[in-house]
């Protein structure tokens, strides 16, 4: 157990800054962390991909509000961007909560490879992610994108566990924003997600009952992410700025291919 407790609080440090670069919130290094650990010491016959995504929603609640509040501070925030999208994000996000309580674990951690593969594919080969052309203006989002594009963000992201960032990222950045802007815009964004997905694990009536949990919560893991990523969160902050757009959205993609490998091997 205390292995484990140090494992899961390292790797609360890498969400902390992956939360501040790249606006995951945790997602991302969460689920494919919290479900190794639980694989190796959980009894058997615990449903440890689902408490890996409810965990993952809960401490994104914390980390994404955190990194949100830093950007505003900062000024990186802007309400256009934000702003209805966020009320339409959350709508997407109960309701792909809810769906993900009633699917088997295996087919959530298929759907989870499947999303990570198709977002890497078409960031790395369509236009305007990886390198945005000189001089481009921002451009707003739209209605259509705001509505359905909202729930569509959430309905992925509530599901998985994910945050949204993954969605959210590539949009903005393909309306024109940097990097930096695009990142900071996801943190906010996330909020709505996780506090959908960590209610509705909470509540769940599929949850099972045992100790340290609440609903599909695991707190214990839940408490030593937040002891890695709080601090670094605050550390981090200021970093943001300072990273080559270009270099900010290859490292981006590079994670996401590095998260794909370790959730591919753990099926394996």
């Amino acid at each position: 157990m205390l292995t484990s407790f140090w494992t899961l609080l390292l790797f609360g440090c890498l969400t902390g800054l992956t939360t501040v670069l790249f606006g995951f919130g945790g997602g991302f290094v969460t689920v494919p962390v919290v479900y190794g650990v639980l694989t190796a010491t959980a009894p058997a016959g615990t449903d440890t991909m689902h408490v890996a995504v409810a965990t993952s929603a809960a401490v994104m609640v914390v980390n994404a509000a955190a990194a949100a509040l830093a950007q505003w501070r900062a000024g990186r925030l802007r309400r256009a961007y934000v702003w209805p999208l966020a009320a339409f994000i959350v709508i997407g996000a109960a309701a792909g909560s809810l769906v993900a309580t009633l699917v088997d674990g295996t087919a959530l951690r298929l759907l989870f490879a499947v999303y990570l593969l198709v977002t890497i594919a078409d960031s790395a080969l369509r236009k305007g992610f990886l390198s945005l052309p000189r001089h481009t203006r921002p451009k707003p989002l739209g209605r259509g994108i705001t509505t359905l594009g909202g729930m569509g963000i959430g309905l992925v992201a509530g599901g998985l566990g994910v945050g949204g960032s993954v969605m959210t990222v590539p949009l903005l950045r393909r309306r024109g924003l940097a990097m930096a802007e695009a990142t900071a815009m996801a943190n906010p964004l996330s909020v709505p997600v996780a506090v959908a997905g960590t209610l509705v694990y909470a509540l769940a009536p599929t949850a099972p009952a045992g100790t340290g949990q609440f609903g599909y919560i695991d707190l214990t893991a839940a408490a030593a992410l937040l002891t890695g990523s709080l601090p670094t969160i605050a550390m981090a902050r200021r970093v943001t700025a300072r990273v080559p757009d270009r270099v900010h959205s290859t490292v981006y993609v590079a994670l996401l291919v590095v998260v794909l490998i370790v959730m591919v091997g753990m099926g394996a």
